[in-house]
């Protein structure tokens, strides 16, 4: 079996995240990572909080706390959203942590040996209100590609346009809102990226690119079409990785820090590490990182990080000179929105994690937003479509079927699956419908598309209900008792499969399916074709229990409140 490493955008420090956020990267990484675990593949799954630049010292300077304890706090309480969810990370870390400073230091310094980096004296925006140089995302104003009023000075969050602070048009200090800014000279340090641009193309071209979604293949190649450009890979932060004394003396003495988004694809490495220095007599992170030849590693963002992840962290991995494991599959998605407004960590606008958590239980959550992913385009969160997608196929497909056929067999046949008749041409062709159906449902996981592999899965819970309304075993009760018993058995054994297959996308809902019966083996390892042909991983005899009620219908009140909380209109 392969070892499939698998990583997610990490989610920044400053503030619980939205819905967006969450199918964004988050999700699809962890249904994909609990797929290939059930199929017996070598799986670690990786993310972290990324703690460094400008946004995380703004926010802790509002919370009136210094930005060590404002990220320790923060990291925490994104951690346990994230739990409550079911991401089953192998390590969430920190890319705060010594590891991911240690390892940001080791690119710098390579990078440096081998020509990559420069040090150049550049004009930067001084605020004389805050009497101090203002890193990129310090300074606001309007974009002058799209005219949104709010852009900062590294990137515009509504066209993603890459800037320089000095682009924006009315620019202004974050602190203070004060415009009186004014350009000095400084020096940073620059990772020349023009003269890693052939070697990224040829990457690029050679690694498989092609079998990326349209998405982020699309999003590289017009990097590199543009051309890489060179770019500063240092500010003046308090809080970052600092870079090393040893190498750049002066600019250490002054205090300057690497970028953010130099350092934050580090720590998919760094927290590998810190994955391996809780248990390094067991775990070994250069396995998984340095001449991992049988890796296969798949990274998951929105379409906003790919720049970074296709075109720029890699230049820096090949700008080293050394064998670290690069991409092989960039999942990327579009935009989750909200009424047709965007989702906005900033303006607190739309359905956050931890609402989301306080309203209904997660799987209620995983389901309709990997069923609606963002994957070919735009998607739309709304509540009517929300409580239909639940109501619908979780409630009424799912968890119907089950209570209908547990409740139904324990009142006519007991505790434990009855026996009755063998399986005849009705089963035969139920069996049959669902190997196709499982294939189907495979492939589209194989190949990462999940709004299909959803569609696929509700296609399977169909199947048992047009079997159970095809034989009617509370009609067949009443004449032949045998053939009932058999129409039971098989439906239990759908219960069975459903609780396995269902596992990537709704995992408590599918451990309380699984519990239902008193096997000695309550595992969700993955079903065979041929099982799930038979039908008969449940044999006659079993004791079985009627769980809860699955999945709680919303209603028209329950929509009224959650509309009149989050609002429901066009934004």
């Amino acid at each position: 079996m392969a070892r499939h490493l698998i990583t997610s955008a990490l989610p920044y420090i400053n503030g619980i995240k939205h819905l967006g956020n969450m199918v964004g990267s988050m999700l699809p990484a962890d249904v994909y990572s609990r797929y290939l675990r059930q199929r017996g593949h070598d799986v670690l799954y990786i993310c972290a909080t990324d703690e460094h630049g400008t946004p995380a010292e703004l926010a802790a300077k509002e919370a009136g706390q210094s930005v060590d304890a404002f990220c320790g706090e923060q990291h925490e309480k994104q951690k346990a959203i994230y739990e409550g969810f079911g991401l089953r990370f192998d390590y969430f870390g920190r890319s705060s942590s010594p590891e991911n400073v240690e390892l940001t230091q080791h690119f710098a310094r390579k990078l440096q040996e081998n020509g990559f980096i420069e040090e150049r004296a550049i004009r930067q925006v001084y605020s004389n209100a805050d009497e101090r140089f203002l890193p990129d995302r310090y300074i606001v104003g309007t974009c002058p590609h799209c005219g949104y009023d709010k852009a900062r000075g590294d990137q515009c969050e509504n066209c993603t346009r890459v800037l320089d602070p000095t682009d924006l048009i009315d620019a202004r200090s974050a602190i203070s809102g004060s415009g009186d800014l004014e350009v000095r000279e400084t020096k940073h340090l620059f990772l020349l990226q023009s003269k890693l641009q052939h070697e990224v193309e040829g990457w690029l071209e050679g690694n498989g690119s092609k079998e990326w979604p349209t998405l982020a293949s699309s999003i590289a190649h017009k990097w590199l079409t543009e051309g890489l450009q060179d770019r500063a890979i240092t500010r003046d932060l308090d809080w970052g990785v600092p870079v090393p004394a040893d190498v750049w003396p002066e600019l250490a003495a002054e205090g300057k820090v690497f970028y953010v988004w130099f350092d934050a694809p580090i720590e998919y490495i760094g927290a590998t590490k810190e994955w391996a220095d809780v248990d390094p007599e067991n775990r070994d992170w250069k396995s998984w990182w340095y001449e991992a030849d049988d890796v296969r590693y798949t990274e998951f963002m929105a379409k906003d990080n790919v720049p970074f992840h296709s075109v720029m962290f890699p230049a820096t991995q090949l700008g080293t000179r050394e064998p670290w494991k690069k991409v092989d599959f960039l999942k990327a998605f579009n935009w989750l929105n909200y009424y047709g407004g965007k989702f906005s960590t900033s303006q607190r606008r739309g359905v956050f994690t931890d609402a989301a958590l306080e309203l209904l239980p997660a799987d209620y959550w995983r389901y309709f937003l990997m069923a609606h992913a963002p994957e070919s385009d735009d998607t739309s969160f709304t509540w009517e479509l929300f409580s239909s997608s639940v109501n619908k196929d979780l409630a009424d497909t799912l968890g119907n079927f089950v209570n209908r056929v547990l409740s139904f067999s324990r009142k006519r046949f007991g505790d434990e699956v009855p026996a009755g008749a063998e399986a005849g041409a009705a089963e035969q062709k139920l069996g049959e419908e669902i190997a196709g159906l499982l294939a189907e449902y495979e492939g589209h996981m194989e190949a990462l598309q999940f709004r299909k592999a959803s569609a696929s899965l509700r296609a399977l819970w169909s199947a048992g209900n047009s079997y159970l309304e095809e034989k009617a075993p509370w009609l067949e009760i009443k004449t032949d008792k045998d053939a009932a018993a058999l129409t039971l058995r098989t439906a239990m054994n759908l219960i069975h499969l459903y609780a396995v297959v269902s596992e990537p996308f709704i995992p408590a809902s599918a451990k309380a399916m699984r519990s239902a019966f008193a096997l000695a083996d309550d595992t969700a390892v993955w079903v065979s074709q041929d099982e799930a042909k038979a039908l008969a991983s449940v044999p006659a005899g079993t004791p079985f229990t009627v769980p809860p009620v699955l999945f709680a219908k919303i209603t028209e009140e329950d929509l009224d409140s959650y509309r009149e909380r989050f609002g429901g209109a066009e934004g």
